[in-house]
C-alpha cells in the first residue's frame, strides 16, 4: 500500500472505521480516520468449537474456516490420538500463531468481532466446564444427525477430534457431560473437513447462513 490508499481499520469488538494512508514505512505507519462504519453485527448462534489439536496446516485451515463461518469461540484440545505435543513455550508460541490465523481470517471475510481463542487445554476439563444450550459430539457411527435436532438452540458446542480422531473413552466421557452424537452423512471426514461441515450445516438450520 501506498500513501493516499484507503482501507479499513477494525478492533476486534465490532467497530470499524474507513481509513487513508497517511505515510508507511518498515517499523511504522500513519493513517487519518475518515469516517466510522456500521457497526458488524456479531453471528446471532453463539458456536463453541473443541477441536483436538491436529498437525500444522491441517489445525491452521480448521480454525481459518471457522473464523469465517461465524464461530464464537475456539478451545484447542488435547486428546488421547492427538499427534501434537506442546510444552508450554511452544503452547504459547502456537496460541500466538492460531490469534493471527484469525485476525486474517476476519481480515479476509469483513468481520469485526474476533471469536475468543481460549487456551489449549486438556479435553476432559473442557467437557466439564463449556456451557451451551446445546452440546454435539461429532461422530461418524452416530445414529442421528443435525436434521433430528428439533430444538432452536441460541448457542452450541461443537466438540471435533484430531486427524486421528476420539477414542471410545473419550466419546463416552463427551456424552456423560451431556453431548449427543451426531453424524454428517455417510462417509468418515478429515477433521478439517468436519469443521467445515458441520459449522456450515449448523448456521444454514440456526444461524445466519441462507
Amino acid at each position: 500500500m501506498r500513501a493516499g490508499n484507503g482501507f479499513i481499520l477494525f478492533n476486534g469488538q465490532g467497530q470499524a472505521w474507513q481509513a487513508q494512508l497517511q505515510n508507511a514505512d518498515k517499523r511504522n505507519a500513519t493513517a487519518s480516520i475518515e469516517k466510522a462504519l456500521p457497526d458488524n453485527v456479531a453471528p446471532p448462534l453463539s458456536v463453541h468449537l473443541g477441536l483436538g489439536i491436529s498437525k500444522g496446516e491441517r489445525m491452521d485451515y480448521a480454525i481459518q474456516k471457522a473464523v469465517e463461518l461465524g464461530v464464537t469461540d475456539i478451545t484447542p484440545l488435547f486428546t488421547r490420538y492427538s499427534m501434537v505435543k506442546l510444552d508450554d513455550k511452544r503452547k504459547d508460541k502456537r496460541h500466538r500463531h492460531w490469534q493471527g490465523i484469525i485476525i486474517g481470517a476476519c481480515e479476509q471475510c469483513g468481520r469485526n468481532h474476533l471469536p475468543t481463542l481460549h487456551p489449549a487445554g486438556d479435553n476432559n476439563e473442557w467437557l466439564n466446564t463449556v456451557v451451551a444450550d446445546q452440546k454435539l459430539l461429532l461422530d461418524p457411527l452416530a445414529t442421528q444427525g443435525l436434521s433430528d435436532m428439533t430444538v432452536k438452540p441460541q448457542s452450541t458446542c461443537l466438540y471435533i477430534g484430531p486427524e486421528g480422531g476420539l477414542s471410545d473413552e473419550e466419546m463416552d466421557d463427551a456424552v456423560q457431560a451431556g453431548f449427543k452424537g451426531i453424524r454428517l452423512g455417510p462417509r468418515v471426514l478429515r477433521t478439517e473437513t468436519a469443521v467445515v461441515a458441520a459449522l456450515t450445516a449448523v448456521q444454514l438450520l440456526w444461524g445466519d447462513l441462507n
